[in-house]
């Protein structure tokens, strides 16, 4: 199995499980495919608050264009990272809406899947990923 490469694949490949151990193996397999954040990157300032785990969000932009480099310590949690991702990637700051997120990774049925903990964490890597767009 290729590892997906767009939201759309996400999705597709989660219909096509029977099991959610399964989904889990994808998203640690996707949290994989993440661009190497650089140690130096990995302060409070791009920490993300409101995560049991490590999480780290490092915006840049070019023109419009916003691009995040980002890294866990969870696997499974950097593969939420790297799905959220897959959303607003290399796209207009401008086009990054934060309800369109949730709506697409309740699709998923993550929610009913995920710790709490995990769920509260994914809400506020979303909410983060907000503020560096408008913020």
């Amino acid at each position: 199995m290729a590892t997906p490469t767009t939201f759309d694949d996400v999705e597709a490949e989660f219909e096509a499980f029977d099991h959610w151990d399964d989904r889990y193996r994808l998203l640690i397999e996707l949290g994989r495919t993440l661009e190497p954040m650089p140690d130096a990157l990995k302060t409070d300032a791009t920490r993300v608050r409101g995560c049991a785990s490590q999480v780290w969000l490092y915006p840049t932009r070019h023109g419009d264009t916003l691009h995040f480099l980002a890294d866990s310590d969870a696997a499974i949690v950097k593969g939420l990272v790297a799905l959220v991702l897959l959303l607003v990637q290399d796209r207009p700051a401008a086009a990054v809406n934060v309800a369109d997120i949730r709506t697409r990774l309740d699709q998923l049925g993550l929610a009913k899947h995920l710790s709490s903990n995990r769920t509260q964490g994914l809400a506020s890597m979303i909410a983060r990923i907000g503020e560096l767009a408008h913020g």
